[in-house]
């Protein structure tokens, strides 16, 4: 093989079998998820008591520098949970009309995960906050 096809990228596109690699190195569990015992305890105490009342867990904020594994937590709540995880991103969320897709297609107890959703829009960013009750 010469030098240039060593350095030479086939494809951007992720390929089904690096997907379900990267799928299998990701944490199912909670008592697998290595580290931040405090933040582990804490979600283990709040999906416990979602369970026994029979809801889904409410409203969780995970937040850090990139890498510190916010979407393995968010994967390890949907699996704890039995739920479907939905993820979308801040930036992807660029009208009202998205953000009502996206929320008119969960399901009772799905886990809607935003990424960087500190770069979310401010005029959606307050239809997402605003309290229910207005």
């Amino acid at each position: 093989m010469k030098q240039d096809d060593k350095n030479r990228i086939i494809s951007t596109k992720e390929s089904p079998d690096e997907v379900a690699f990267e799928k299998s190195l990701r944490p199912k569990k909670l008592a697998d998820y290595i580290g931040q015992d405090k933040v582990k305890d804490n979600l283990s105490i709040f999906m416990a008591a979602a369970k026994k009342r029979n809801e889904p867990i409410e409203h969780v904020l995970l937040h850090g520098c990139p890498g510190l594994g916010k979407t393995t937590l968010a994967h390890i709540i949907a699996n704890e949970m039995g739920s479907n995880i939905k993820i979308t991103s801040g930036p992807a969320i660029e009208k009202t009309g998205d953000l009502a897709a996206i929320l008119t297609n969960l399901a009772n107890g799905d886990i809607l995960f935003i990424d960087e959703i500190h770069r979310l829009n401010k005029v959606i960013e307050e239809i997402l906050y605003r309290p229910l009750w207005r």
